[in-house]
């Protein structure tokens, strides 16, 4: 058993106000209670001893393990296989509901299906990412404890009754050092389990019955939820993988998407570039309103968008912007940026980096994104109050009067601020949605004024983003270096897909920075962004290929490199931000990015191939 498991060994679980991860050899290895932005409670993904984590797995170590979700459910089955028995661990998570909650449950039955097992169970909180001692309170060791420390409380339920065989007990249960230890011999039926809960219940002895109901309620709320998509393509199993996991990570008292429930996972194993993705950007989270709204889930689309509108509200006509470029998921924008030196990082990557730093940068492709996805939400029902109509209006007089500045771009890099392509592109594209929704919407707007400015843009970009010797629009304004970022200029509607400055940028993005089926976002070495080493190939780019080639007509081709890129993905079908050379999975874990552009470009594909 590994110390540090492969990013990619890993499952995620959620209850949709937080999540946790588990690898395949039955460890809890991060966990955050009571949102995804939370202090950690399980940590060891990123600091193996002194990170925390809740373990079981056989006693031997001769066996083979195997994991996989119960079908269309965010419901986890570990299974452990060895000569003398097979061993199951079901773990999943109940639905925490729509009201903020410190009550967070991750349940775990245990169970053997052939043969006999002994387990192994080991529980070591470290609560405030490992920085806060805790104590162990025992009122009735055999029913649970209770684990407190600063702020936080985390309570082990022992699930089942004790089994007997003659005068021994099956197991055992005791407290050691920082933690809980059980030890225990299954039959073939026997069932036992754990209950895990935050807040600071009281621990209970807690029925297989009860715990049943639990796992029914869950299995049968993403049943149902699942249920509900309209999608009946090709690739439906990877594609409603895709949105559970965009479900698991959407906070739903607030219907705000966290780009991953992680944080600190590296883009190079070994390097700087560790970040903290538990927030919601603007840009993400847009992007997935016409993943979800392709799937039929108009709901989700509105929820946040109605949250995107919130944040519009609260800042319009702000000096430094209308909008952040992330929020935490309650709407607040206190992210700054520390590290935790008392943690290695995974596999020795650091610093661990909690909060964002990037949060304040001016980054102007976010209006386009947030104004693409308030239109799409508008043609499928969606309206703005005069209020929000207002806010927006005196968000899109801002772009009109900013959309020439400088910025950090959309990759936020720490190298100086440019007039990168993607952010002036996407300032055409604020500018469209706003003159199309004024007009289809019959609202007031000084709508010469925002034509104007969109067509100025247009120009703009025409003459400084496009490189005649390059044969390609280039990633900012006097520079000759290509950024994958553009593959969406004709998704936006910015260039046609068969216009010739297009299909001669796509013919050099492929020259340089597409390998086989992945794409790498731009060449560091080539366009400074201010950081040491390297990184992995962009799996949200890659599938932004796929669409590209599918729109230019190219349908055989992006069939194949999307039939490539499903290769890449985990034995659970999750993605990480990035992809190594080997394909191993890099980056914060699973992505909402990678998923929620997997969907829009199987949709397409779908739609093209079928006409």
């Amino acid at each position: 058993m590994s110390e540090y498991p492969d990013i990619s060994d890993h499952g995620l679980i959620g209850d949709l106000q937080t999540a946790a991860l588990v690898d395949t050899e039955g460890s809890i290895d991060w966990f955050c209670a009571p949102r995804f932005d939370s202090p950690s409670v399980f940590g060891s993904l990123l600091d193996a001893q002194r990170g925390g984590f809740c373990r079981v797995r056989p006693e031997t170590d001769d066996y083979v393990t195997r994991q996989l979700y119960l079908p269309d459910t965010a419901i986890l089955l570990t299974r452990f296989m060895t000569q003398e028995g097979v061993g199951e661990v079901l773990d999943f998570m109940p639905i925490a509901g729509d009201e903020p909650t410190d009550r967070h449950r991750i349940a775990r039955l245990i169970r053997v299906v052939r043969g006999s097992m002994t387990f192994v169970g080991e529980i070591r909180p470290a609560f405030t990412y490992g920085t806060v001692a805790h104590t162990g309170v025992e009122p009735a060791l055999g029913d649970g404890v209770l684990f407190r420390g600063g702020d936080q409380a985390l309570t082990v339920h022992r699930v089942g009754e004790i089994i007997r065989r003659g005068e021994q007990q099956a197991g055992t249960i005791e407290l050691i050092e920082g933690g809980l230890r059980v030890h225990g011999t299954l039959h073939a039926g026997e069932r036992t389990g754990v209950l895990i809960e935050t807040g600071g219940a009281a621990p209970r002895r807690v029925s297989i019955d009860e715990l049943e109901r639990m796992y029914l309620e869950t299995q049968r709320f993403w049943r149902d939820w699942v249920g509900r998509s309209t999608y009946r393509g090709r690739w439906r199993e990877m594609v409603h993988r895709s949105a559970i996991t965009l479900k698991l990570l959407t906070y739903a008292p607030s219907g705000a998407l966290v780009a991953a429930p992680t944080a600190g996972l590296p883009e190079q194993v070994g390097g700087e570039r560790n970040w903290d993705y538990r927030y919601t950007w603007i840009r993400d989270a847009s992007f997935s309103v016409q993943a979800l709204l392709g799937l039929g889930y108009r709901d989700e689309a509105e929820a946040f968008v109605q949250w995107l509108t919130d944040r519009v509200q609260e800042s319009a006509g702000d000096e430094s912007g209308p909008l952040k470029i992330m929020y935490r998921v309650d709407g607040s924008s206190d992210l700054a940026e520390t590290t935790l030196p008392q943690w290695r990082g995974y596999r020795d990557s650091s610093p661990v980096r909690i909060g964002n730093g990037a949060a304040d940068q001016l980054q102007l492709d976010i209006y386009g994104e947030a104004m693409d996805s308030i239109r799409l939400a508008a043609e499928h029902g969606f309206q703005l109050s005069d209020g929000e109509w207002s806010d927006v209006s005196r968000m899109l007089d801002w772009v009109c009067d900013n959309w020439d500045r400088p910025e950090e771009g959309v990759w936020e890099t720490r190298g100086g601020r440019k007039k990168f392509t993607f952010g002036r592109f996407m300032c055409w594209v604020a500018l469209d949605r706003g003159i199309r929704l004024a007009e289809s919407g019959g609202r007031p707007a000084d709508i010469v004024r925002w034509r104007g400015q969109r067509d100025e843009v247009y120009r703009k970009l025409m003459a400084t983003s496009w490189d005649a010797d390059r044969g390609a629009f280039v990633q900012h304004e006097g520079s000759d270096v290509l950024d994958s970022a553009n593959l969406i200029m004709p998704v936006m509607g910015v260039v046609s897909p068969r216009d010739p400055k297009w299909l001669s940028t796509l013919e050099a993005m492929e020259a340089e920075l597409v390998s086989d089926s992945l794409v790498y976002r731009y060449n560091p070495a080539a366009s400074p962004d201010g950081l040491r080493g390297s990184e992995g190939t962009f799996t949200l780019c890659s599938f932004w290929y796929v669409d590209a080639l599918t729109r230019t007509g190219r349908t055989e081709e992006a069939r194949l490199t999307f039939e490539k890129m499903l290769t890449y993905a985990n034995h659970l079908g999750l993605y990480a931000e990035e992809i190594g050379l080997t394909g191993e999975q890099l980056g914060n874990f699973p992505q909402a990015f990678s998923h929620l552009s997997l969907i829009n470009a199987a949709v397409n594909l779908d739609r093209l191939l079928d006409h």
